[in-house]
């Protein structure tokens, strides 16, 4: 998946809801950094686009039978609209002063900051989750500093949730710690050999 297929899909949400803003969160609310970041595909291997209308959240239902699933869209280009609320992930005080937007052909996509969608991804904890956040930590696109920052302003469903998710940054901090430590002990080629 990239921007201009996201925008594609989102060309046809317009003409059938009128609406010209689209909020992404999920794995492919990444893409917001495309135009300035190389990101690594195993980040923008989803082929579904978990979104909403920004000014009228419910709107993006309308369009389900034509985007959605198994849809006519979805057969042709791969591609689907998972239609969301904007109260279903889990995410930190303050997400949507961070979104970041992106306009083509006057529609405005608006996408989650890499280290909101992670926590969301946290709260989730399934594998695939996991290895989208960790991609982004190589990547150096999703902060672990950051990430643990916002952990406490994070609205989780539940506490069951909340738990789960500080356990598993806890193990990706870990991972992370261990992953720095090997890498400052391959030597590089341009030091002298002994």
């Amino acid at each position: 998946m990239n921007l201009d297929a996201l925008f594609a899909m989102f060309k046809e949400a317009r003409t059938l809801s009128g609406h010209t803003d689209f909020v992404v969160i999920g794995s492919l609310s990444i893409l917001g950094l495309e135009q300035s970041f190389e990101i690594p595909d195993s980040m923008t291997m989803s082929n579904d686009i978990d979104c909403y209308t920004q000014a009228d959240p419910g709107r993006i239902f309308d369009v389900v039978d034509a985007l959605g699933e198994n849809s006519p869209y979805h057969k042709k280009s791969g591609f689907f609209l998972d239609a969301v609320s904007p109260e279903l992930p889990s995410l930190p005080d303050g997400w949507r002063d961070r979104l970041i937007k992106v306009e083509c052909d006057g529609l405005r996509a608006w996408f989650l900051d890499p280290n909101d969608a992670a926590l969301s991804k946290y709260a989730r904890g399934e594998p695939r989750d996991r290895r989208w956040i960790q991609a982004g930590i190589l990547a150096g696109v999703v902060s672990m500093p950051i990430v643990m920052a916002r952990i406490g302003s994070t609205n989780f469903y539940d506490s069951e949730e909340e738990q789960r998710a500080r356990v598993l940054v806890e193990e990706d901090r870990a991972w992370f710690e261990i992953v720095k430590d090997s890498r400052a002990e391959v030597p590089r080629a341009d030091s002298p050999s002994t």
